[in-house]
């Protein structure tokens, strides 16, 4: 009796060395089946005040603006949306013409249209944000993170700064020779697999020179994915355009948006449709507002977005084997007169639509001009500069403030 008792207690324990067994190992299961950490950067949309306009500046600065305005796009030429702001405060913003021509819908301040290159200061601030927090490095080299991107010695700042030394993939994928089927749609994927198995080699030698590239950017694009483990659209939305309130911000997605996005047009208000390049995104495919952009740049340039030391190299010139006025940062254009005075900007033009971003960084002041018709005249907006600093832009006499 005394050996059926133990023989039961022992039996009993070691049922309960079992299940006490079985439940760690449940456990640890569950674990292992929570999702991963965020890899995100974490970031607050950071705040800074500047001082408030007065009435009277406001007044001056609007009709000397109204006064430009009405000399470039008399006779509602204007198509499409035009802002300039100091400290924070809009002075002036104007929205004329249509989305679409077709149903007559009107551009608002609410519509978005494409940014073609200015687009690349957004990538470029993604990129810097990773940076920041150490998810990928400014000079790490490309093929450690793409592992079939065949370029060695080019880094990540050199995709910043079009020192790469790469083909235009607009260029390389357009030949007659096999290299690409122009019915299919190109990916950002595609291109960096072109580049791989089809013997498209450098254009200048890594590093060398200063080549404004849309590839640099596309690879860029790509390598957020990477870093972050989401697509472009989904890093772009929850890293910048969500934190900074950038409410009527998105990426182009070609096969969800090709009907429904604001079209661009001829100069003669010709609809221009798509081709096989307008899947890639990072060096373009971004629509957006001025006043998103707006917030953008009083974002960009405000402590706490990116650390000091990489927000001084963004400004920082890039392209000095030659001597000149005209250079690059990382992700942005700028003019650096021999007097000591910086003009920091990006154009853009896709398709019909042109785009110009300029940021005056020692006034606090944004000019945003997008267009979806095609105009060169979008550009005209750095005649502005002068309004607010020592720029020597020409501005027409009755231009000037009144």
């Amino acid at each position: 009796m005394n050996f059926i008792k133990k023989t039961n207690i022992i039996q009993l324990l070691l049922l309960i060395l079992v299940l006490s067994a079985c439940n760690q190992k449940n456990k640890k299961a569950t674990l292992s089946d929570e999702k991963p950490k965020d890899t995100m950067p974490h970031m607050e949309p950071p705040t800074r005040k500047l001082p408030k306009l007065t009435s009277s500046y406001i007044n001056a600065k609007k009709n000397a603006i109204q006064h430009f305005y009405n000399k470039n796009w008399r006779n509602n030429s204007m198509n499409g949306s035009f802002l300039v702001a100091q400290n924070g405060q809009i002075i002036f913003e104007k929205y004329e013409g249509m989305a679409n021509f077709r149903d007559e819908r009107p551009i608002t301040a609410t519509t978005p249209l494409h940014l073609a290159s200015v687009s690349k200061i957004l990538t470029a601030s993604a990129i810097l944000k990773l940076i920041d927090a150490k998810k990928i490095g400014l000079d790490q080299k490309v093929n450690t993170i793409l592992r079939n991107f065949p370029f060695p010695e080019v880094t990540v700042k050199m995709l910043l700064n079009h020192r790469s030394g790469m083909r235009n993939y607009a260029y390389f994928t357009d030949k007659k020779d096999g290299v690409w089927d122009r019915h299919n749609i190109l990916t950002n994927k595609d291109i960096v697999h072109l580049m791989a198995t089809k013997n498209i080699g450098l254009e200048s030698r890594t590093g060398t020179r200063f080549a404004y590239c849309n590839t640099n950017y596309a690879v860029l694009a790509l390598i957020i994915e990477k870093a972050t483990g989401l697509s472009y659209e989904k890093a772009m939305n929850r890293m910048i355009f969500k934190p900074l309130g950038m409410n009527h911000t998105f990426v182009f997605n070609y096969d969800r948006d090709k009907d429904s996005i604001v079209p661009s047009y001829k100069g003669n208000k010709v609809e221009i449709g798509k081709d096989y390049l307008d899947a890639v995104y990072g060096d373009k495919n971004i629509y957006s507002t001025p006043r998103d952009l707006l917030k953008f740049d009083l974002a960009r340039n405000s402590p706490g977005f990116l650390s000091p030391k990489l927000l001084k190299l963004v400004y920082t010139p890039f392209s000095n084997e030659h001597k000149g006025e005209k250079n690059y940062g990382l992700g942005i254009r700028m003019i650096n007169w021999y007097t000591g005075q910086n003009f920091y900007f990006h154009n853009g033009w896709w398709h019909g639509n042109t785009s110009s971003y300029i940021t005056l960084l020692k006034e606090h002041v944004t000019i945003i001009a997008l267009s979806n018709k095609f105009t060169t005249k979008t550009y005209q907006v750095r005649k502005l500069a002068p309004l607010f600093g020592d720029y020597p832009f020409k501005l027409d006499r009755d231009e000037k403030e009144e």
